[in-house]
């Protein structure tokens, strides 16, 4: 399960870099290259990130309470800005 998520994570920050390559830096906009890279590549893997993410909040939780944490700080990290890069901006934006 760990080397799942090392992976998912590698290859997640590795196509950033890829898909940056592809802007247009004549009006900012991303070209039709780094939409489609990330339609095919990073969402399916940001996707990925997410439901692990969700999964190791899910193992995390009971430890979150015991030791008196707020749930909230897991989960803001593991599951909500995974889901927010994932299906809350536009296609070909990586920022």
């Amino acid at each position: 399960m760990l080397s799942v998520a090392l992976g998912a994570t590698l290859a997640l920050f590795s196509s950033f870099a890829n898909a940056d390559e592809y802007r247009d830096t004549l009006d900012g906009k991303p070209s039709a290259g780094a939409m489609a890279f990330d339609l095919i590549v990073v969402r399916p893997v940001s996707l990925a990130a997410t439901v692990i993410g969700a999964g190791l909040f899910v193992l995390s939780l009971p430890l979150s309470i015991i030791q008196g944490e707020r749930p909230s700080d897991p989960a803001q990290k593991l599951v909500v800005e995974p889901a927010k890069f994932t299906f809350d901006r536009p296609l070909g934006v990586m920022e």
